[in-house]
């Protein structure tokens, strides 16, 4: 019998007795792993993603295991160039919701510890961090493949919801400065409410004029409505931003295919659409059905119907694959291969968590059963596709039966899409959406005033 508490102890438990303290891990070779993102050290990037699904699906003799490494064992004085992007969502945000959920105060200690580590990222001059930092000696840089040495907006962005909630719990007022300032920044950039990739940290001006609401800039966006909704809606600064930058974003960049009404929302490259959506866009859809709940314009009908059009969507980029999984990319310019990959590059499937996500929100906010369904059908997709006898691998071609496994288990499988899968199938009173926002990886934060 296949649950989503199966599927956590599987993934875990492996990680646990082939990987401990490792990053990631490769549920094949059952060997550690780590990304580019993380550097080569192990910081246990697993062990604090998992804690807060482990707590929440109630796998206490792992989540007191994974407790007893962060209490007695995590040192992030490394001497690695690591993401501030990454560490600050994984590692900042998944302490948060540890102490969010069980009031430990060692976390609250260790995500401040982790937080004032990246401080000099934001050391510019306009306040928009770096990209990268040697979380031992605080040097500081940007990606070298980023235009122009720029700053990433989706990166930019997504400091803001942990660096407020830092301020809410521990009173200390310089976490939700910082992040203000950038905001300040952004905000006086915006053209007609657009916001677009790459911003210089230097001059403060754009690098260039693409803009999406999936890879660059995705949750830029997302943090704009979950801040003012951590606020306790009181930021009105947020609400207004993030209303306007979606109703800008809807006039340059979404669609409808013309014959199956399918929507999407493209990728706006220099006043060009290019007609493809990415995994990654995914996510809209459940931000849209929560601002359809909350942000108060007397629109939450138009909100939720894109919200729906958008999880359908996302759903026929999964059934539309032999794996019934969905892959990183698909296109919308020729009515054959409607939300389907052109390219081979865009055909994998790393068990990402964006679609799932949509799905959840969806259920909590409507009780309709279709999504219930498509969670399960992504369910018995990852049971047959993606397990191993060590743990859950990503797919290289998602339109390849069988497939091949890239052999990676991501902390984010277990921190998002599990924990996601999870809730699906609980009652509404476990982490309700009224109480709490989940950070873009899926950690949950109380919602209380500052």
């Amino acid at each position: 019998m296949i649950s989503t508490y199966k599927m956590l102890y599987h993934s875990f438990s492996n990680y646990e007795k082939y990987a401990w303290g490792a990053n990631e891990y490769r549920p094949i070779s059952k060997v550690g792993h780590s990304a580019n993102i993380f550097g080569t050290s192990n910081i246990g990037i697993t062990i604090i993603d998992s804690l807060d699904t482990l707590h929440i699906a109630k796998l206490d003799k792992e989540y007191q295991k994974a407790r007893e490494w962060i209490d007695k064992q995590f040192n992030p004085n490394v001497a690695n160039e690591v993401s501030v992007f990454e560490i600050n969502i994984r590692l900042v945000g998944g302490l948060l919701a540890g102490y969010t959920l069980t009031n430990d105060k060692m976390f609250l200690d260790k995500a401040i510890l982790v937080a004032d580590r990246l401080l000099p990222a934001f050391n510019t001059p306009t306040g928009i961090p770096h990209a990268l930092i040697v979380l031992s000696s605080g040097s500081t840089k940007n990606w070298n493949w980023a235009q122009g040495g720029c700053s990433i907006l989706s990166e930019l962005g997504t400091i803001h919801l942990e660096f407020q909630y830092l301020t809410q719990l521990s009173g200390k007022k310089n976490y939700l400065e910082i992040v203000e300032k950038i905001r300040t920044v952004i905000q006086k950039l915006s053209e007609n409410n657009m916001y677009y990739n790459y911003v210089n940290p230097v001059t403060g001006r754009w690098c260039q004029t693409h803009a999406s609401l999936g890879a660059l800039g995705d949750s830029f966006y997302e943090y704009l409505l979950k801040s003012w909704l951590l606020s306790g809606k009181k930021d009105e600064r947020a609400r207004i931003m993030f209303y306007d930058a979606m109703k800008a974003a809807e006039e340059a960049m979404l669609r409808k295919t013309p014959t199956t009404n399918l929507l999407y929302f493209g990728d706006q490259k220099s006043g060009h659409l290019d007609l493809q959506m990415g995994h990654l866009t995914c996510f809209v859809g459940g931000l849209y059905g929560l601002s359809s709940q909350y942000v108060l314009n007397n629109d939450s009908k138009y909100q939720m119907d894109i919200a729906k059009g958008i999880a359908q969507t996302c759903h026929e980029s999964y059934i539309r694959s032999a794996t019934r999984l969905g892959p990183e990319a698909f296109h919308f310019e020729r009515q054959d291969v409607e939300a389907k990959s052109l390219r081979e590059n865009e055909k994998y499937y790393i068990l990402r968590p964006e679609a799932i996500e949509t799905w959840f929100y969806l259920w909590r906010l409507t009780h309709e059963q279709i999504y219930r369904d498509w969670a399960w059908d992504a369910i018995i997709s990852l049971e047959k596709y993606c397990r191993v006898d060590g743990g859950y691998t990503g797919i290289r071609d998602v339109y390849s039966v069988p497939p091949s496994h890239d052999d990676v288990q991501q902390s984010f499988f277990l921190a998002e899409t599990l924990k996601y899968l999870y809730l699906i199938y609980t009652e509404d009173s476990v982490i309700q959406l009224n109480k709490y926002v989940f950070n873009t990886e899926a950690h949950p934060f109380q919602i209380r005033e500052i």
